[in-house]
């Protein structure tokens, strides 16, 4: 066992390491300047098209509309993804953050996110593009198959190397951790034992991932804004309390995301190297921009129009990060307890409960409980569609299956290697994917270039991929 974690010690220094973060970050800046920043100019455009892509229901005589083919509306589609990045990150990613690079950690957050907006934008439109309708009729897509349907077959092996990652990584990143994470957090505010939390979680997530697709997103479309709205509201009402530290924070954030910050009571002090390391690692960590998770859950929207659907798909970076992290931040920095030394989410909810006493801990508990709630229904389908293309479509019941059962196993269990080795598999997602969108992004820019020219967008459904 020693062997082994020392093993995935070593990969994951070198995947986690510079080279993978300025392989994330200069695909992304590749990406918006090809796009000429695009997802940033047409963010008002994105939001339209969200707000009208809530239940993509036909209006009479659209007949445009009905001819859409896909198992979900758009909005939905982005709840979905929405469900599996708004977790863990967002909380304890944040304040890891601070805790280990400083305040100014948060500006290279959102630095991460904007070039992230472009990325996760490419994503959703290959995803639609070259996704494919399997044995059962329902629209699967994601790296894999734009690997394989947009650059060719003699390519397949990438695509496999990615459904292989993601299909493993789901079952740490979207599955153990998340539920560990749970159990921690209701046993230390309401002394809710771990196994307790673990067979809880198993058989509410269980109901809802045995149905599909449909079940999750239907899920995922109500759980996610209406959790993010009070998650957003609770740190909005810290900051009104908190009124007088706000410039400052902001301050804070911008004065050492280039100047080396000493050391002040329990805080070690961090150099500017690292308050870019760790400000890119958990803004990648947190909205999963280049790892190719989220665009399996674009694939499967009501829409025939990829560029369409990328522009609903960059407002998941730009919500989970600018918007979420932001307020999370913000909570941390106008409060004092993260110079004592505090690290993950328990500085989150010192923070919190600093400003709200008595149950400001509840919130984040319980915002933690339903984020990694609703993270692990996202990531049964991600995993589950990576096996399915692995295994084919009768494997999928089984997948589900052993992915319900795993989750009381990771609230009981030890995490330390579970966590490396998903971290590592979770990083080895990325290289499949980042190299098929460098070398599909003229696709990606000719069809961008034609939708706001006003051409016609050839829909995914009308390549020839074959069936699967």
């Amino acid at each position: 066992m020693e062997t082994l974690t020392a093993l995935f010690t070593a990969i994951n220094s070198v995947v986690w390491g510079p080279l993978m973060l300025i392989l994330l970050l200069g695909v992304g800046l590749y990406l918006q300047l090809g796009l000429k920043f695009m997802p940033i100019r047409k963010l008002g455009i994105g939001f339209k098209l969200m707000w009208q892509g809530r239940e993509a229901k036909p209006a009479p005589g659209d007949k445009k509309r009905v001819e859409e083919e896909g198992e979900i509306s758009p909005f939905n589609a982005l709840m979905t993804a929405l469900s599996a990045t708004i977790g863990t990150g967002n909380i304890a990613g944040v304040a890891t953050a601070i805790a280990l690079g400083g305040p100014g950690a948060i500006f290279w957050m959102w630095i991460t996110a904007l070039v992230g907006m472009a990325t996760k934008f490419a994503e959703a439109v290959l995803a639609v593009r070259f996704r494919e309708t399997d044995s059962t009729g329902y629209h699967v897509g994601g790296p894999m198959f734009y690997i394989k349907n947009g650059l060719g077959k003699k390519w397949l092996w990438l695509g496999g190397a990615f459904a292989f990652f993601g299909a493993v990584a789901a079952f740490g990143i979207g599955n153990t951790v998340q539920s560990n994470s749970v159990a921690d957090a209701l046993d230390s505010t309401f002394n809710i034992p771990h196994w307790l939390t673990g067979v809880v979680i198993m058989v509410l997530a269980g109901a809802v991932i045995l149905g599909g697709i449909k079940r999750i997103a239907k899920v995922a479309g109500k759980l996610v804004p209406i959790m993010g709205i009070l998650y957003i509201l609770a740190g909005l009402l810290v900051l009104i309390v908190n009124a007088g530290q706000i410039g400052e924070a902001f301050g804070l954030i911008f004065y050492y995301a280039f100047n080396p910050h000493a050391a002040a009571g329990g805080f070690a002090g961090a150099a500017v190297m690292a308050a870019i390391r760790f400000g890119v690692a958990r803004g990648i960590f947190s909205n999963e921009a280049g790892l190719g998770s989220a665009p399996i859950a674009h694939a499967a929207a009501k829409t025939k129009n990829p560029v369409r659907q990328g522009l609903i798909a960059m407002l998941g970076t730009f919500i989970d990060t600018i918007i979420v992290c932001t307020i999370t931040a913000l909570v941390i920095l106008t409060s004092t307890v993260w110079i004592d030394g505090e690290q993950g989410a328990s500085l989150t909810a010192l923070s919190f409960d600093a400003a709200l006493p008595g149950f400001g801990n509840q919130v984040v508990s319980v915002a933690l409980a339903v984020f990694a709630f609703t993270t692990i229904l996202g990531w049964s389908f991600y995993g589950e569609k990576c096996f399915q293309f692995l295994f084919g479509t009768r494997s999928i019941m089984l997948y589900r299956t052993l992915f319900v059962l795993a989750i009381p196993l990771g609230a009981m269990a030890q995490l330390g290697f579970i966590w490396l080795m998903a971290d590592t598999f979770n990083a080895m997602m990325a290289i499949p994917n980042l190299i098929a969108l460098a070398l599909l992004s003229p696709v990606v820019f000719k069809v961008t270039r034609d939708y706001f020219d006003g051409k016609e967008v050839l829909p995914g459904e009308d390549l020839d991929h074959g069936q699967r």
